[in-house]
């Protein structure tokens, strides 16, 4: 008995001491807050400026180095080996938006009492690499989608690409499909979030019904007048702002014309040019495009394949008439490539390493050609073409010259690529 008496006083003692020592460490963690809280408001010790919104509203707020190297990934990798550097500039948020994410940094506290700024907040700890922050804000963000605004978390994760997100509002999608499927946020869907909606079917192993697949033939259609649209733009704006190009069967993108203007770079040059050989217009015929275009100086060469593939080359010596063959040294001329199937790497300009064989001219039996290899030409026909890419003209970094990767690189084989059309740019 005295035993049992003794063990249940040793136990209650037990219990005690461990909730004395549970409310000494919520002490301890509450007067460290207190205290760095005090740091962050305080103006003690304060070495490092933070300026936040653009001017005439900039707003600068003063921290310490050491904190925000020690508790934000961002700022470690900043101020690492800058020891005198005492300030930065992030214009991009307010002064609210910043003083959220220092009460966070200094000591864990972040307010979640703005649900509309919970977005803002997931992007802000994306930016300063705070990894825990950004999967509390997550699981806030995912606790907080319903019916009613799933569609505009869907939008807004578009930048931040969570897939705690996404997949909380396919959920709802798919819950509600037959309630929506004529809404018109349905159908602004990306073809991205299209594709990753259906591996999520997929994965859950739904059947797929009648109005999903009717939904996606209307989604379809309507992407259809969307692009023709958005195509018919980039044409009229091409046709006010570069009339050069107003009747090309090629150039229909008015950021190839940019990068056009930009590789070349001399606007008087390209501002007076006109197209002045169409293969389609003149003739497939090395020599039609030989009277066009021998003798004129500076000359644009811009070629499409039947694979719809884009690219030409530009000579500041032109092309001369010459029975033989002959060679023509030019420093400045270039390659380039507006589309192949190297998506990431165009379009892109690639300069002569070999300028005394920069391009060729013979009458007789050639069209356009660039390089001694040869990096690229057309025959008598002026297809099909041929290229070497890589023999006088300098590849793309990583690629080999010699190899299968480097010949088809420009219209998608070594041999025997058949053109859709040519043109030729000159004064």
């Amino acid at each position: 008995m005295d035993n049992n008496n003794n063990n249940q006083i040793e136990n209650a003692n037990q219990n005690e001491n461990e909730n004395e020592m549970k409310n000494l460490e919520k002490k301890v963690t509450k007067n460290l807050i207190k205290d760095y809280s005090n740091l962050l408001n305080g103006n003690s010790f304060k070495d490092f400026s933070i300026f936040v919104e653009k001017e005439p509203n900039t707003f600068e707020i003063k921290v310490h180095k050491s904190i925000l190297s020690s508790r934000s990934p961002f700022f470690n990798e900043f101020l690492r080996d800058r020891d005198q550097i005492n300030k930065i500039f992030l214009r991009q948020f307010n002064k609210r938006e910043m003083e959220s994410i220092l009460s966070y940094i200094y000591y864990g506290n972040i307010s979640f009492e703005n649900q509309e700024n919970l977005i803002q907040l997931l992007e802000i700890s994306i930016y300063f690499k705070l990894n825990l922050l950004k999967e509390i804000i997550q699981k806030k963000i995912s606790n907080s989608i319903n019916y009613s605004n799933f569609f505009q978390f869907l939008f807004q994760n578009r930048n931040l690409n969570s897939n705690e997100i996404e997949i909380k509002c396919f959920e709802l999608i798919n819950q509600n499909f037959s309630q929506i499927q004529n809404n018109e946020n349905l159908f602004n869907l990306t073809k991205e979030e299209i594709i990753k909606f259906i591996q999520f079917k997929q994965e859950k192993k739904e059947i797929f019904q009648f109005d999903f697949f009717q939904f996606l033939d209307n989604w379809i259609e309507k992407r259809k007048l969307e692009l023709k649209k958005e195509f018919e733009k980039k044409l009229e704006s091409i046709k006010k702002n570069f009339p050069q190009f107003s009747d090309s069967r090629i150039i229909k993108d008015i950021e190839y014309v940019k990068k056009l203007q930009e590789w070349i770079n001399d606007n008087d040059f390209f501002s007076k040019m006109k197209k002045g050989f169409s293969a389609k217009r003149d003739g497939f015929n090395s020599q039609n495009w030989h009277k066009a275009v021998d003798g004129k100086g500076k000359t644009l060469v811009i070629i499409k394949t039947k694979d719809n593939f884009i690219f030409g080359g530009f000579t500041q010596v032109g092309f001369k008439y010459s029975t033989g063959g002959e060679f023509s040294n030019d420093s400045n001329a270039f390659i380039f490539s507006l589309r192949n199937d190297k998506g990431d790497r165009i379009p892109a300009k690639f300069t002569c390493k070999e300028p005394q064989y920069a391009i060729y001219s013979r009458f007789n039996d050639l069209g356009p050609l660039f390089g001694n290899g040869t990096d690229f030409y057309l025959n008598t026909n002026l297809q099909p073409g041929d290229s070497n890419f890589g023999y006088s003209y300098n590849l793309p970094n990583g690629i080999q010259e010699g190899t299968n990767e480097a010949r088809s690189y420009l219209a998608g084989s070594y041999k025997s690529w058949v053109v859709d059309e040519v043109e030729s740019y000159f004064i």
